[in-house]
């Protein structure tokens, strides 16, 4: 929710940028998205909530909860999932599984990742969930926990359109940052092709940014009549990573361009630099059982920056010398202010690392006793 809610704000406080690259950018999708992944830092928005059928971007969501079962170690990547006929039975992007068909869990995510595979998403929702309906419900469970306010799941993959099955670029956006926190997800995402059933089957994958956009990462395509043409598309250049949402575009080739607008215009104008530039000091703390205490930046510990004004950044940290015990871990001990060309961008709270109480009447003279015969101060 923490990460869902610094989302949330950078959408209110960078309304103005947003304003500003609306006149930088051209996009011709009606609903578009551009997050910076480790701060959720929103740098463009076109309507951005408006309700909308994801088609197979769907799968994000669904892709999110098998990694997080996967990481939570409720399932293995080894383990072996059996179709359904019902899996089997699915249209629209598949691989042809047949009724009894096994394969592992790693297998079907790359099937789902690649070629956006209906089959093999219905048989891992069944595989983790044992139907699809249970799977679905955790879906619309996990929206809710990421703050989602327009999103509904009917399906776990966008094949059907079905009115009460919806979401929005902003929505999306949240959802794969989440998923791409698991980084392994990444192995699948950046396949171009492949092969299964001992190299008897190929799998090229559905999303062209993998050639064409520099660093892309993923993420995710989807297309039917209702949805029109969707993608939520990643990029990491230099530890710095982007995600694109577009959704309802008239064309594949226009869906891909506008995605790849986003992320070059992104890369080009903004930089990803650390709020502090060297280590912060330790503040004295008197009457605690602590002879010090080390500030820390509440928050991201870094921030995102036009790079106009990070190549002028400077600091200035504003901490007490000394504050009394008792501290609270998370308590506000000063601040790091970045400033550039003499403009102040932002005021970081700098917190207290621990909590540190105070002495009692014992310590106190302990402590004295200790500065009478010049030995060792407390332990800092």
């Amino acid at each position: 929710m923490k990460r869902t809610a610094a989302i949330i704000l950078s959408l209110i406080l960078l309304a103005p940028c947003s304003a500003l690259a609306t006149e930088d950018i051209s996009v011709n999708a009606p609903c578009a998205v551009l997050m910076e992944e480790s701060t959720g830092t929103i740098l463009y928005a076109k309507g951005e909530n408006e309700e909308r059928a994801p088609a197979s971007v769907t799968k994000v969501m669904t892709l999110l909860l098998i990694a997080e079962a996967v990481d939570s170690g409720a399932i293995s990547l080894d383990d072996t999932v059996t179709a359904t006929a019902r899996a089997a039975s699915m249209g629209g992007s598949q691989i042809w599984l047949e009724a009894g068909e096994q394969m592992s869990v790693s297998e079907m995510i790359k099937c789902v990742a690649v070629v956006s595979a209906n089959d093999c998403a219905v048989a891992l929702a069944e595989h983790l969930c044992g139907s699809e309906e249970v799977f679905i419900a955790r879906m619309n469970e996990r929206a809710a926990e990421l703050g989602l306010q327009h999103t509904n799941f009917t399906n776990c993959t966008g094949l059907f359109d079905d009115p009460e099955h919806y979401t929005s670029a902003l929505d999306i956006a949240v959802m794969s940052r989440e998923l791409l926190s698991h980084e392994w997800i990444k192995d699948y995402t950046t396949i171009w092709m492949d092969s299964i059933r001992n190299g008897e089957f190929g799998l090229s994958s559905t999303n062209h940014l993998l050639r064409s956009l520099e660093g892309c990462t993923g993420l995710k395509t989807g297309w039917t009549t209702l949805a029109g043409y969707c993608i939520s598309a990643s990029a990491e250049r230099e530890g710095t990573e982007y995600i694109a949402v577009i959704m309802g575009s008239d064309s594949s080739a226009n869906r891909n361009a506008d995605a790849s607008t986003l992320i070059n215009y992104a890369f080009t104008n903004w930089a990803l630099v650390p709020v502090a530039d060297s280590a912060l000091p330790p503040v004295l703390v008197s009457g605690g059982v602590r002879a010090s205490v080390q500030p820390v930046i509440e928050g991201s510990d870094h921030i995102l920056l036009r790079r106009s004004e990070a190549s002028a950044l400077e600091r200035n940290v504003s901490l007490p010398e000394s504050v009394a015990a008792p501290i609270g871990a998370g308590e506000r001990l000063g601040s790091l202010t970045l400033s550039s060309s003499g403009e102040t961008l932002v005021e970081v709270p700098l917190v207290s690392s621990e909590a540190v109480e105070k002495l009692g009447a014992g310590g106190v003279l302990l402590s004295l006793f200790r500065q009478l015969f010049c030995l060792p101060a407390f332990p800092t």
